[in-house]
C-alpha cells in the first residue's frame, strides 16, 4: 500500500510540472500561430506559474477543513477541462485564459500530497517517502519536454494539452479509487475566516519557516532559470530541433532522481545536517563547473559539457531540500496542510518570479544563465544559515 500511495502521490506532483514543460518546444510555434512575440508566449508560463502559486495558498487550508481527497478531486476536474479548453482555444487571450485556469488547479496535489505524508509518516520516515515522491516526480520534467516535442512535430502544438487533458482525467479515476482519507474528520478545522486568518498570519509571523521555504523556493531557482529559458538555451544557444530538449532535461532530470533515491535509501542513517551539508557542497562545485565552461568557451557551448553540471546540481538539490521541506514542516504540526501550502507558495512564487521576470533577461547567453543559477544557490544558502539563527533565537525567547 505504500508503494501505492508513493506511486499515487508522485504523479499528482507531476500534474504541474508536466503543465509546465510539456509545451515548451512549442512556444515558438504558438507565437506564430497567433502572430505574437517571444515575450507575449513567455506569459503563457507566467500567467500558469502565479495563479500556480497563488491557489497553493489555499488547498492547503481547504484540506484541512474538508479532507485530503475531495479538495484534489475537485481541483483535478477542473484541470482536466482547462487543459480540453487550452487545445481548443480559438485565440491567444483565450489560451492566456485556459493557462491561468491550469495553474489554479494544477497545485492542489502536490500541496495536499506534502499534507498526505505528514499525516501518515514521521522523521526519517517521512524524509524517505519525500524523497521518494520527489525521485518518481523528477521522471515528469525529463518526459514531459521529449514528448511535447515528439507530439508538437507529428500533431501540432495543441495535442500537448489534448495530453494534458487526457492525464488529468486518468488522475481523477485514480484518486477516485485508490487514494483513501488520510485526515479523519475529527482531527479537521472548522472553516471559519477568523480562525483561518489567524493560523495564517501564525505561520506568516514565524522567520524560521519562511527562511527555510525562503531556501527551498531559492534552490530550485536553479531549475525555474533553465526551465523558463529551455526553447532559448535548447534552440538558440545550443542550436538543436524542438525534439532535442532531452539533452537538456535527461541530466537536468536525472541528478534530481538519482539523488531522491541516494538520499531516500540514507535517510535513517544519516543526519539530516549531514544531508543539507552533502547537498549544499555539490550544489557549489555544479555552480563552479557551470560558471567556468561557460567562461572558458566564452557562450560557444555544446552538449554534453554544457548540460553535465546540471546533473550534479539537481543531485545535490534532491539530496538537501527533503530535509529542509520535512523540518519546515514539523514545525506546525497542528496545522500541516496550511504549512504545506506556504511553503509551496513560497517556492512557486520564487519559481514564477525568477522563470518568467528573470529569465528572459538572461536569454542569449550561457554565462548569464549560469552566474543566476550560482546567485540562486548562494541566496538559498544564506537563508537556511539565517534560520538556523531564527531558530536558536525562538528557542531562547522560549
Amino acid at each position: 500500500m505504500q508503494r501505492v500511495l508513493t506511486a499515487i502521490l508522485a504523479c499528482l506532483s507531476m500534474v504541474g510540472a508536466l503543465a509546465i514543460d510539456t509545451y515548451l518546444p512549442s512556444i515558438p510555434a504558438i507565437g506564430r500561430d497567433f502572430g505574437v512575440g517571444p515575450v507575449a508566449v513567455q506569459q503563457t508560463l507566467s500567467v500558469f506559474l502565479f495563479t500556480f502559486a497563488f491557489m497553493m495558498l489555499f488547498y492547503g487550508t481547504l484540506s484541512d477543513s474538508f479532507g485530503r481527497r475531495p479538495v484534489i478531486l475537485a481541483a483535478l476536474a477542473v484541470y482536466t477541462l482547462a487543459s480540453a479548453g487550452a487545445a481548443m482555444a480559438p485565440t491567444f487571450g483565450w489560451l492566456l485564459v485556459f493557462r491561468a485556469l491550469q495553474g489554479s488547479a494544477a497545485g492542489a496535489g502536490s500541496v495536499i500530497g506534502q499534507a498526505i505524508v505528514q499525516d501518515r509518516f514521521k522523521g526519517a520516515d517521512a524524509q524517505r517517502i519525500m524523497s521518494h515522491v520527489m525521485m518518481v516526480f523528477g521522471l515528469a520534467p525529463a518526459i514531459a519536454p521529449i514528448l511535447g516535442g515528439w507530439l508538437h512535430v507529428t500533431f501540432g502544438w495543441r495535442s500537448t494539452f489534448v495530453f494534458l487533458a487526457l492525464f488529468g482525467a486518468l488522475m481523477v479515476a485514480a484518486v477516485w479509487k485508490l487514494l483513501p482519507e488520510s485526515l479523519p474528520r475529527e482531527q479537521r478545522h472548522a472553516f471559519h475566516g477568523g480562525a483561518i486568518a489567524r493560523n495564517y498570519l501564525k505561520v506568516l509571523g514565524h522567520p524560521q519557516f519562511l527562511l527555510l521555504a525562503l531556501a527551498v523556493g531559492l534552490a530550485f531557482g536553479g531549475l525555474s532559470i533553465y526551465i523558463g529559458s529551455a526553447a532559448n538555451f535548447v534552440m538558440d544557444i545550443l542550436g538543436l530541433p524542438e525534439t532535442a530538449f532531452a539533452w537538456m532535461f535527461i541530466p537536468l532530470i536525472s541528478g534530481m532522481v538519482i539523488g531522491s533515491a541516494w538520499g531516500g535509501k540514507r535517510a535513517s542513517r544519516i543526519a539530516p545536517a549531514t544531508m543539507l551539508r552533502i547537498g549544499y557542497g555539490l550544489m557549489a562545485l555544479a555552480c563552479v563547473l557551470n560558471v567556468g565552461y561557460a567562461a572558458f568557451v566564452q557562450d560557444r557551448v555544446a552538449v554534453p559539457w554544457a548540460v553535465l553540471p546540471l546533473m550534479v546540481y539537481t543531485f545535490g538539490l534532491a539530496v538537501a531540500m527533503p530535509a529542509i521541506q520535512v523540518g519546515a514542516l514539523a514545525l506546525f504540526p497542528d496545522n500541516r496542510g496550511l504549512a504545506s501550502s506556504m511553503l509551496a507558495f513560497v517556492q512557486m512564487m520564487s519559481f514564477a518570479l525568477i522563470s518568467g521576470l528573470v529569465a528572459p533577461l538572461l536569454f542569449g547567453s550561457a554565462f548569464k544563465l549560469a552566474c543566476g543559477v550560482a546567485a540562486g544557490m548562494v541566496a538559498s544558502f544564506a537563508a537556511y544559515r539565517l534560520a538556523g539563527v531564527a531558530g536558536r533565537r525562538g528557542a531562547v525567547a522560549a
